[in-house]
């Protein structure tokens, strides 16, 4: 889609309606009518309100999707139709994208053209991998005696939780919806209370594309009451998560306080970022670098915020990399104008400026940004920050910021660099760049982490896992891999 100003212009202001639950097909307001409300992170203006449920209203939605799995409607619907439900699905989102992401970046900052592309447009090109293998992937005979038929069966696992998180929701939350579906199951979903109105509005258009009331349903509410609720029901079998590390560690407690429910976790990480002085091309690195952990402010999980490079060509290294920053033009993310848009709430530009500041209290130094701007406009933006004289034992290296924050230092020897990359709990994401191949292969089998990039930042597309190790969580979204979190086996045992 070509983006047009005029046309952005046309769905800024429009009135957004309440966000309302998602049950049964039908949007209701919480059991005890109360809602909260939504600010803009453009302008810190009251875009809505928002319903705040409680344990009946995930209750209901429980219910819902228990009784829908139940029915059959979906789970044992032919294969071939769920498939065009799930493409009719993908065609309404992809006919209502840019209103969807203009109302996205109202809520939660991110410029237009990311959203645009990283939000609806990468949620139906995911749920339309999925619905296209529905009707792909069969069960398997096992070889065994001739007297004897095994076989071995793919079933949905009954109802899923899914808790999606404000940055990316619609990106991260198909990640998780799109095979859980497709594998056959009813779902209720816990949207972020920072960023639910693009996934509630996406949820809509599944009920109009032809999803059978109680199959997809939506929550709405505070983590600590709804969330809870969800983790703790004994009728949810499995729960998937993209969030904190904390509320990870709850989920878990949840699941073994309930049901011992499966649970699914992506924690966020402290991705490393490794450069050689033989990096095939030092000046596309610095831009991938830049834009690693400056577009979208650093509200990305894989976002390469901690950057090691080595010495002989780190001061010229650094420059490069300053340059690219200094060229982000941040602001208005509904203008075109602009490259980066707003942090997704007041609470995260908080966050980003205590990092800096603790940062620079344990011996840290700026070498560009450090600060707040745009703060007359009302809204949430932080210019881009990078620090140096960084250590293993600050605070700034070890913990997630999920902000504009770069962490740089050199390295002196391989050893040094693979030392720094696994430095941390997280294992999420990794960046390598080098021209040797032996290089290449070797440390990138010894960094820690689900995904190691190498010659490039990102890119990655749906048909590869995306899943940390350590305290980057477990399971993987993206790819084939990731509908056997949906589906558990059946061994069919036949004397013949």
């Amino acid at each position: 889609m070509s983006l047009q100003q005029a046309q952005i212009n046309a769905l800024r202001n429009l009135p957004v309606p309440p966000g309302l639950n998602f049950i049964d097909n039908e949007a209701v307001p919480a059991a005890s009518g109360e809602d909260m409300p939504v600010f803009s992170p453009i302008d810190g203006t009251e875009l809505t309100r928002l319903a705040v449920s409680g344990g009946e209203d995930m209750d209901r939605a429980v219910t819902a999707a228990r009784r829908a799995f139940e029915a059959g409607d979906w789970a044992r619907m032919a294969p071939m139709d769920r498939k065009k439900i799930m493409f009719r699905w993908a065609d309404l989102i992809d006919r209502h994208a840019l209103e969807i992401a203009v109302l996205g970046v109202r809520d939660n900052g991110t410029d237009i053209r990311m959203a645009l592309k990283g939000e609806p447009q990468s949620a139906a090109e995911t749920i339309r991998f999925y619905g296209e293998a529905i009707d792909k992937r069969n069960g398997e005979i096992t070889p065994t005696r001739k007297e004897v038929l095994s076989l071995i069966h793919k079933e949905p696992v009954g109802v899923v939780g899914v808790i999606i998180p404000w940055n990316f929701p619609l990106m991260i939350g198909a990640w998780k919806l799109a095979p859980a579906l497709a594998a056959g199951n009813s779902v209720v979903v816990k949207p972020s209370e920072e960023a639910a109105l693009s996934t509630l509005r996406v949820i809509e258009l599944a009920a109009e594309a032809g999803m059978p009331p109680g199959v997809l349903n939506a929550v709405n509410g505070r983590g600590a009451v709804v969330g809870e609720a969800l983790g703790l029901h004994m009728d949810v079998d499995v729960l998937a998560f993209t969030g904190s590390g904390g509320v990870g560690r709850r989920l878990l407690e949840y699941s073994a306080r309930s049901n011992l429910k499966r649970v699914y976790l992506e924690l966020g990480g402290k991705s490393p970022n490794l450069v050689f002085a033989d990096a095939p091309d030092l000046e596309k690195a610095a831009k991938e670098t830049a834009a690693s952990i400056f577009r979208n402010n650093g509200q990305v999980c894989v976002a390469a915020s901690r950057l090691a490079v080595e010495r002989p060509v780190y001061d010229d290294f650094m420059q490069m990399v300053a340059k690219e920053a200094a060229a982000l033009k941040i602001g208005d993310p509904l203008s075109l104008e602009y490259s980066t848009g707003a942090l997704a709430n007041v609470a995260q530009l908080e966050k980003t400026k205590s990092a800096i500041a603790r940062a620079r209290g344990q011996g840290a130094e700026i070498f560009q940004g450090g600060h707040q701007i745009h703060a007359e406009s009302g809204g949430f933006y932080h210019e881009p920050t990078i620090l140096t004289g960084v250590h293993a034992s600050m605070d700034v290296v070890q913990n997630e910021v999920f902000g504009p924050v770069l962490a740089a230092r050199a390295f002196d020897s391989e050893a040094e660099a693979i030392t720094i990359a696994n430095e941390t709990v997280y294992g999420l994401s990794s960046v390598l760049w080098t021209a040797n191949l032996s290089r290449a292969h070797c440390i990138s089998a010894k960094i820690k982490s689900g995904v190691v990039q190498i010659n490039c930042y990102s890119g990655a597309d749906i048909t590869a896992p995306l899943g940390g190790v350590r305290q980057s969580g477990n399971g993987s979204d993206r790819s084939l891999h990731a509908l056997g979190k949906y589906e558990n086996l059946k061994s069919k045992w036949i004397q013949l």
